[in-house]
């Protein structure tokens, strides 16, 4: 049985958590280090980085955790990036990060990509090109993309990836979520058929709340009020520490298996990691095709992103 609380160690491997500063991938980035893997943290803030390594390393005794400048909307930056390491394996990306803005107007990145799409889902399809020689040379890699329940009720529109004719801020970003979602179960296709040893995985954390997070400062501060007052949200979603569960379940666990879909086991929205049917509207073969296209054509990578 899966222990959320006692994970396997991970000693000698490397992981890379993009947006691992803050929110779930601070959580996935402090669990993985209790493992006794490195962890890299990936984020635009050096600061926030720095925090967020005080905070892992406070409380996990002997934790290996650096920090690689990373800014997803900006896709010509990601080799240079990803040179920067000075590694020669990476066992697992989590690709977290992500933008979610509440308000009009669209806002876009300098390449000129919807800011929501072209980070949370163009700028992670770019970093696995530069990613991909890294995860080859590991024994078993896997890629855990990290998707949202916000991605059940939307649907892709081909014509209209960047939300050009009709920007709405959380549709935008249920859609991008969905588009990460269909890249990770595409990508595992693909590998699949090349004969890669790469696993493309799957997992979202349900509901969480920062009001049911415990707290780390400077990173994240819970009042007693805040929680106290959230308690009887408690009983449908959870913290943002538990929303980490099936992400590092889906990067630790030697059962997972590539194409899967792992998330909380309470209606998809709290508790411990289960393995999810995948709802087909993520499978879409031929939506795929055409985001797996749209995509490299607005980025500019190689069509097997690196992986032959």
């Amino acid at each position: 049985m899966w222990d959320v609380h006692r994970l396997p160690s991970a000693e000698g491997r490397i992981f890379l958590v993009t947006g691992g500063d803050a929110g779930i991938g601070y959580f996935v980035a402090e669990q993985l280090a209790a493992t006794g893997a490195v962890v890299v943290l990936g984020s635009r803030d050096a600061a926030k980085a720095d925090a967020a390594m005080t905070s892992i390393r406070s409380r996990v005794s002997g934790a290996h955790v650096r920090h690689l400048q990373l800014d997803l909307a900006d896709p010509p930056s990601l080799k240079t990036a990803v040179d920067r390491m000075d590694i020669d394996h990476l066992d697992a990306v989590v690709y977290n990060a992500g933008v979610a803005l509440d308000d009009p107007p669209r806002r876009e990145t300098e390449d000129g990509h919807e800011l929501i799409f072209g980070t949370n889902h163009l700028g992670h399809f770019a970093l696995t090109q530069w990613l991909a020689p890294l995860l080859s040379a590991a024994p078993a890699a896997r890629i855990v993309t990290v998707g949202s329940f916000a991605a059940r009720t939307e649907r892709l529109d081909p014509d209209d990836l960047q939300s050009r004719q009709d920007y709405r801020p959380k549709r935008s970003y249920g859609r991008s979520k969905l588009a990460q979602m269909c890249f990770g179960f595409e990508l595992d296709r693909r590998l699949r058929a090349v004969g890669s040893t790469v696993l493309s995985v799957v997992a979202h954390p349900g509901g969480a709340l920062d009001s049911l997070t415990p707290s780390r400062p400077p990173v994240c501060v819970t009042t007693p009020g805040e929680r106290l007052r959230a308690l009887p949200a408690g009983l449908l979603v959870q913290g943002k520490d538990a929303g980490a569960w099936p992400v590092v379940r889906a990067v630790l666990d030697p059962e997972v298996q590539g194409g899967q879909l792992w998330g909380p086991r309470v209606f998809g929205l709290r508790g411990t990691p289960r393995r999810e049917p995948v709802p087909s509207h993520m499978t879409d073969a031929a939506v795929a095709a055409r985001l797996w296209a749209a995509s490299g054509e607005l980025v500019g990578t190689d069509v097997h992103l690196g992986f032959r």
